[in-house]
């Protein structure tokens, strides 16, 4: 007896001594194609850093569905997107990626924090004035309520860390607004409050036809962004034809945005430092050494993941099951949020 005693203490204390790993959410629409700003400005970063977390990747197409969107292309960009998720690196031992439709929770837990939140805070979203425009009084209430679906798919999970751009900074904010106000009102701890990983280094790639604006897949001209599933051609075309300047040094310098662009990409792909890659295109003819270099880099970099995203896509069996599993293992935890929430108010 004394022996199992000892045994279940030493098992207990190697437990305690084993650190708890903080747990990270991301969720993105699966509208379009990834591109180039998506890979290095995001995805790239959660690949190497995924083992230090507990991480959770949706598809977000509850979300796909506040504006018009074809069934068949919403139901096939949903397993692309995850082919491709995959196909950059995410590892399912150590992230759970699933489709927010599949853990109904995410709709549960939506409706009852839209009765919790004022309408003011939502009339100050600036992403429903970008995306309604002069159309206000006519889009689907959906789009108005989005950022309530944001926060609620933040906080059934009681996410640490969320990773996020600048431009997603607001709805941060809310989501943490929206947490304190609902524990404060119950003065229970329903959810953990999460605070967004905004990285300044690298994190905005910005488009090939203007390098004054943010690489957008709903940007209008397809030549503005490399899509991670380009082949060479294409990548040659786009990159050849990218905005630069009159001036034929390839240098970092703010005031000359276009080539900046190129060459900041190109130090994310390689790993050089600035004043190396200046010094490596300082004696080339103009910008075309530039460009070319980068050509080279951008299709060795996105070959294998092309490579590994056409497998997934032609193995649909393994990619539901993927997914299956994604979901499977996150559910309890939505299930406890949304448990506790209907607790508190005296639901059920």
């Amino acid at each position: 007896m004394s022996v199992e005693m000892g045994q279940d203490t030493k098992s207990q204390r190697a437990e305690a001594a084993t650190p708890v790993k903080k747990r990270v959410f991301s969720g993105v629409q699966p509208t379009g194609n990834i591109h180039l700003g998506n890979y290095l400005g995001a995805i790239r970063n959660w690949v190497s850093a995924q083992a230090e977390y507990e991480n959770i990747f949706c598809i977000v197409d509850l979300h796909a569905i506040t504006l018009p969107i074809d069934p068949k292309e919403l139901h096939t960009n949903t397993r692309k997107l995850a082919a491709l998720y995959l196909a950059c690196g995410l590892d399912t031992r150590h992230c759970n990626l699933f489709v927010q439709s599949h853990v109904h929770e995410h709709a549960e837990a939506s409706w009852i924090m839209n009765c919790y939140t004022p309408m003011g805070w939502l009339n100050r979203m600036t992403q429903f004035k970008t995306k309604a425009g002069d159309h206000a009084d006519t889009v689907d209430t959906g789009l108005y309520c989005y950022p309530v679906l944001m926060a609620c798919d933040i906080l059934l999970y009681q996410t640490h860390f969320v990773p996020v751009g600048d431009d997603q900074r607001q709805h941060i904010e809310l989501t943490r607004d929206l947490a304190q106000r609902f524990n404060a009102r119950y003065n229970t701890p329903v959810f953990t409050i999460p605070e967004g990983q905004i990285r300044q280094v690298g994190a905005r790639i910005m488009a090939l036809d203007d390098p004054t604006s943010k690489m957008s897949k709903s940007a209008a001209n397809p030549a503005s962004r490399i899509n991670l599933l380009d082949d060479p051609k294409t990548i040659k075309q786009k990159i050849g034809r990218a905005t630069t300047d009159s001036e034929r040094l390839a240098k970092f310098d703010p005031q000359r945005a276009g080539i900046t662009n190129l060459l900041t990409i190109y130090q994310m792909l390689t790993g050089m430092a600035q004043a190396d890659i200046e010094a490596e295109f300082a004696h080339g003819t103009g910008y075309g050494a530039v460009k070319a270099a980068l050509t080279e880099r951008l299709v060795a970099t996105l070959e294998p993941i092309q490579q590994r995203y056409h497998e997934l896509m032609n193995d649909q069996a393994t990619l539901e099951a993927i997914l299956k599993q994604g979901a499977d293992a996150v559910r309890p935890l939505a299930v406890e949020t949304i448990g506790n929430m209907k607790r508190v108010i005296g639901l059920g």
